[in-house]
Parts: structure tokens; sequence; C-alpha cells
């Protein structure tokens, strides 16, 4: 396994921890959450997989049928895997079709998305979720995925699992990086409802502090984008995750002050920075930022926890995360730690 993500084997590798400030080490505890956990699996149980986003030929989802169903659970393949319209898996009312036949289906008990890319925003509002609310199932998927992850958390509080999708799953598991092995078998033990504890190294810029509260977040592009609409995260008193990819420093940086200017980062409990894969400056135009320091300056009036380079987002390690649920998120001077609660899941 690869050791360097869990609590068991966080390699601290000697990093110092440079104080940016003077904050005081909040010590919170949320609520007893109201969030709706849909059944954790068993073996038998069915997974579909759609493609409500980009395209993806059926022979790059195999591999991921094949481990799914070495799980133990049965699989079906929806209509969308292998239609194409330009860039999406089908036209908009084929990914639809394709989708609301799997939230309305109650022998599926998750559907994950076989990947991400663009087409979600186009249809969302087209979905009936009247009986998906009545018999939750897992919804799994990250980047473009976000958008489902953020409108059932808004509409329906009920909870979801950010993860790696089809397109990650190696073509030859015996030849599988470590990492690769990890990330997946996360998806595994989230849905057979074992707990998780997710650790990262310490960074200088990290700000202490413990706090338990729901966790929620996704693809910031995306979260940004939402905004004003009907999928529109509520963030306050919850730990927000973001990651991206393929993005200018410029535009990250507009993008935390739309999240700023909306009131998303004022009463967070905690802030939780994930992978980000950015586009370089171009010769002459640079911003004069790192990620780091855009990060600090729209938290600094702020006193919670924050942590960086946390395993999750567009790289080798995305862990599963069940966003809605419950999670305590201890940031010290020796590690960084999520770990999700078991404990007053109100399960449907």
């Amino acid at each position: 396994m690869n050791r360097k993500y869990f609590l068991s084997s966080l390699l601290t590798a000697g990093a110092a921890l440079t104080s940016v400030g003077s904050w005081a080490t909040p010590v919170l505890t949320a609520k007893k959450s109201s969030v709706k956990v849909p059944p954790f699996l068993k073996p038998g149980d069915t997974i579909g997989i759609c493609s409500p986003s980009g395209f993806i030929s059926l022979a790059d989802i195999g591999p991921s049928v094949q481990l799914i169903e070495s799980w133990g659970y049965r699989v079906r393949v929806g209509s969308s895997p292998g239609q194409q319209d330009f860039i999406y898996g089908g036209t908009d009312l084929q990914r639809i079709k394709d989708l609301q036949q799997m939230l309305d289906d109650p022998e599926l008990k998750a559907i994950m998305c076989a990947r991400g890319g663009y087409g979600l925003v186009r249809i969302i509002d087209q979905l009936d979720f009247s009986r998906f609310k009545n018999n939750p199932k897992w919804i799994i998927g990250f980047s473009d995925i976000t958008v489902l992850h953020c409108h059932i958390n808004r509409n329906f509080n009920i909870a979801t699992l950010h993860s790696k999708m089809c397109n990650s799953f190696p073509k030859d598991w015996t030849k599988a990086e470590p990492i690769q092995i990890e990330t997946i078998l996360s998806i595994r033990q989230a849905l057979a409802g074992e707990e998780s504890a997710f650790s990262a190294p310490v960074h200088p810029f990290n700000r202490p502090g413990t706090v338990t509260a729901e966790l929620i977040g996704g693809n910031l592009s995306i979260i940004e984008t939402l905004a004003g609409t009907a999928s529109d995260l509520k963030t306050k008193g919850k730990i927000l995750f973001i990651e991206d990819v393929d993005e200018s420093l410029y535009r990250i940086d507009r993008m935390l002050w739309n999240l700023k200017r909306t009131g998303k980062l004022e009463d967070l409990a905690g802030l939780i920075i994930g992978g980000f894969k950015l586009k370089p400056d171009l010769p002459g135009e640079e911003f004069g930022q790192d990620l780091y320091a855009i990060v600090n300056n729209q938290v600094k009036d702020f006193n919670y926890p924050v942590c960086y380079d946390f395993p999750v987002g567009h790289q080798k390690n995305n862990f599963a995360l069940k966003c809605g649920m419950l999670h305590k998120l201890e940031v010290g001077t020796q590690q960084t730690l999520l770990k999700s609660i078991r404990i007053n899941f109100n399960h449907v």
C-alpha cells in the first residue's frame, strides 16, 4: 500500500510548520447530522454505470466492470456508455433518459458515473429526483459530477460519494500502482460502510484546529458555476473541500473571490484544499502569487482550520469521500487527518 496518505503511516518527513498570523486553534463540534444516508452495499447488490457527462467507450469501462463484479456486486451498464454526441455521452435527451432510469430503479443500490468531462449542468434541471428522494442510492463520481453532489446535497440532504470513476480504473489490476489500488479500494470500503481515515503531509500554510462537521465540496469551477442556481451549495457550518484541474492562477483567484463574495468562505467549519493541476502563466503575464498565497489571502480574516495538498482531485491520490456525512478534521503540527464519523447517521 502507498503509506503516505493513511493515518497508520503518515510521512511527516521532518516538515516544519510555519505560523501564518496569530490564529486561535478552534475545537468545534457540529450538531447531530440530519443527512439521509443511502443503504450501504452488501454482496449481490447491483451498481449501475452511466455517462451523464462526457463520452466513454464500452471498452474503456470494461476493467471497472470486471473489478466491481470481483467485489461481489452485480453491474448494470446503462445506454449512455458507448453513445457519443460530439464530446458528450450521447445527446442531452439520451443522457437524461439513462440517468433518470437509474435514479428511478429500486433494484440499483448505487450509480457510478463513468467519467467526468462536461454536460451535467445541461440536464440537471430536467431530472426528476422524486423517486430517488424516497429510495436513495449512492451517486459516485467527481469532476463534472460535482453538479450532482451539490444539487443532491442542497435539495435533498442525501449523502453521495466523491471518488474516482470508471475511466480511472487500471486496465491490468496486477500492474496497477499501489496508490491506484488504494484509492480504488477506498470506493469499495466506502460503499460497504467502512470508516475512513485519510491524511496529508503538513504544509507551512496549514492553519491548526479540530472540527467535526458535515463534509461537502468538489470541483471549484463547478461550485462557482452553480452559484445562484437551484444547485448552489450551502456551506455554513460545514467542512468544504475543493480541487481543480487545467485552470490558470488568475482564474483560481477569481473563483475564490466568487466564493468569498457569495459568503461561502465566511462561516465554514473548515477548509480542505485538494489537488490543483494548474496551467502555467504565459511569459510576461505572470500572476505573482502561487495557489497557497491566493487561498491564504481569501481566508486570512476567518478563524477555522485550513489544510493544503489533501489527497483528493484530478490526480492519482484521489480517495473516496462521503459528501454530506459527518467528518472530523484535525489539522495539527504533525499531521492532517480527516475521519468519517459513523454515529448519528440517519439511514434510509
